[in-house]
């Protein structure tokens, strides 16, 4: 079932996540409903803060963009409460866009490398290791469980020229593709 994603401005979206258990009701329903409404909105990550869950849960499959960045072939993944244990010093800047602020596009600087300790959606602990744009997926869609946005990532400046549109959307004056929720 395809869900509505919460726009910026929505307050779920500035909530952090907490832990589930293997317990979680519909858990396999709710990673199956978000991968297909994270193909119809033609994302490539969806944390369950963006359909209005404050759980510690989020998808990414970024195989789309393998065209570009082969390194992203097969890269599609359930992470179940995450816990990042290693970033390195060493940034890169990539241009970023969100479900969440439809629209807008921002150069954001994160760590180049980083390990990360999740179940996945069978409940098994997994540790991984991510270098390039795997680990800017991830950490793009970590943010989202701690109640960060990656326009709170971008320069003052370039936040202050992007306001309007940023108002305009949490008002819900924006056209997507799928649905929304303001």
């Amino acid at each position: 079932m395809i869900l509505p994603v919460y726009l910026y401005g929505h307050p779920v979206l500035r909530k952090k996540s907490v832990d589930i258990d293997k317990n979680y009701p519909e858990l396999d329903t709710l990673i199956s409903d978000m991968f297909e409404t994270m193909y119809r909105a033609d994302g490539v990550g969806l944390a369950a803060a963006q359909i209005g869950k404050n759980i510690n849960l989020y998808i990414v499959d970024a195989s789309p963009l393998a065209k570009d960045e082969p390194e992203l072939k097969d890269f599609k993944r359930v992470f179940i409460n995450p816990k990042i244990t290693f970033n390195t010093e060493e940034t890169i800047a990539i241009e970023e866009g969100c479900l969440s602020v439809p629209d807008i596009h921002e150069s954001v600087k994160r760590s180049s490398d980083l390990t990360i300790e999740y179940f996945n959606e069978k409940f098994e602990k997994v540790t991984e290791n991510f270098t390039g744009y795997r680990a800017i997926v991830i950490q793009h869609e970590y943010d989202h469980l701690q109640g960060i946005m990656f326009v709170d990532k971008i320069s003052p400046l370039r936040r202050r020229m992007l306001q309007n549109r940023l108002n305009n959307i949490s008002r819900g004056k924006v056209s997507t593709s799928y649905k929304v929720k303001f």
